[in-house]
């Protein structure tokens, strides 16, 4: 199993500390921007069939089927980083996600709708396990155990702005210069920040690590604790993957266009504060325990928009859930570190990324077909609830 001990007398764990470790930085510059991409692709496929005059379903489809693929491709690019290390995976996963994007619209997707489903595919299956990777790294840079959790808090609080700048980045390319510029600057994003991260040592050099048993085909799924997990987390992104669409339903009831796009922002907000104040101190008790009290914090976060409440509530509502958001994921994290078989640490970081991907997905669909406010405001609940009592109900296995 992985671990956490922290080897020799406790380090500064601060922010200013972690930050100036060597190679911290631009790792995580690099993979903020590589996974751009993952915020910007939804909106410039959509733009991108619009601007061909396309029916928004088959725009709303693209784009869902490049989230569901990007989610599915994670755990078997993270199973090929543990058996052949970083750099030739992310470098060849890159290249086929950005040639992907810059075939998009050769292919003419409201003409050829099959083979623009295809590349759509190909650019969701080839996402680069960049947030794995640099979860795995974390280990091999912060020896000690507090720098490591300061470390996965401000990776998992600053890593929800790919969900803030993406969406901007592309609807204002698409607002300057077209939508094909749009998937340009998509492919283009992704390369660069893959190019920080692979050209760094730690990267470079990152081996994996040895196997202590025959690895099953299940790979990190046949660890009980791990199984409870990544279900729980599918709920959690059940609550995630509604809020696009609870936005948006709020903002044509209430006559108020902005909302929804301040909303989810207002939640990821929400997630980078909760995270930087988590990480800021050493909570008493396990990762596991952590996990159960921010996902109280997550469920109950979502009750003040059940009434519908105008927009400014909204806003504010939106940010309560995201304060527990960072907090709970950084103690996911390093339940995975702690649980992960050796050598199998990559594969099982992507997939708790992936079952976050495919509640996200369900959320989204789930609030679509939702009828009235009421129902709509209760799919993220009923995610978060459900994520809850299964934490509760099996904290035993993540404790083993």
């Amino acid at each position: 199993m992985s671990t956490t001990t922290a080897c020799g007398p406790t380090q500064d764990s601060g922010y200013r500390a972690v930050l100036g470790t060597p190679y911290v930085a631009r790792l995580l510059a690099g993979t903020l921007i590589g996974r751009l991409p993952t915020g910007m692709a939804p909106i410039a496929i959509l733009l991108l069939v619009r601007a061909e005059h396309g029916p928004l379903a088959e725009a709303g489809a693209l784009g869902a089927l490049y989230g569901l693929a990007s989610a599915l491709g994670q755990p078997l690019l993270g199973r090929l980083v543990d058996r052949h290390g970083q750099t030739r995976v992310l470098v060849a996963a890159t290249a086929a996600a950005s040639t992907a994007f810059l075939l998009l619209p050769c292919t003419g997707p409201v003409r050829h709708p099959v083979l623009a489903a295809l590349t759509v595919l190909v650019a969701g299956l080839a996402t680069p396990p960049l947030e794995a990777g640099l979860r795995a790294l974390w280990p091999v840079l912060l020896p000690d155990a507090g720098r490591q959790r300061t470390a996965l808090s401000l990776d998992s609080s600053t890593q929800g702005l790919v969900f803030v700048a993406g969406p901007l980045l592309a609807t204002g390319f698409a607002a300057g210069a077209g939508a094909t510029t749009a998937l340009v600057a998509t492919a283009a994003l992704g390369l660069l920040g893959t190019c920080l991260v692979v050209t760094s040592q730690p990267s470079r050099t990152w081996t994996p690590g040895e196997f202590t048993e025959a690895v099953h085909w299940t790979g990190p799924l046949r660890v009980p604790g791990l199984r409870v997990l990544f279900a729980s987390l599918i709920g959690t992104g059940v609550a995630l993957g509604a809020v696009n669409v609870l936005a948006l339903s709020a903002a044509e009831r209430h006559h108020a266009g902005w909302l929804a796009g301040v909303m989810p922002a207002a939640l990821s907000i929400g997630s980078l504060l909760g995270g930087l104040a988590y990480g800021r101190h050493a909570w008493p008790g396990a990762p596991a325990r952590h996990l159960v009290a921010a996902s109280v914090g997550f469920a109950a976060g979502w009750l003040p928009l059940l009434p519908d409440p105008a927009p400014a509530v909204a806003v504010l509502g939106a940010v309560l859930p995201g304060t527990f958001l960072a907090p709970l994921l950084t103690a996911a994290f390093l339940t995975v570190d702690r649980l992960a078989p050796e050598g199998e640490s990559t594969e099982a970081f992507a997939w708790l990324i992936a079952c976050i991907g495919v509640g996200q997905a369900a959320g989204t669909a789930l609030t679509s077909l939702a009828a009235g406010p009421l129902l709509v405001a209760a799919v993220p609940l009923a995610g978060a609830a459900c994520a809850l009592w299964l934490l509760h109900r099996f904290n035993d296995r993540l404790s083993a």
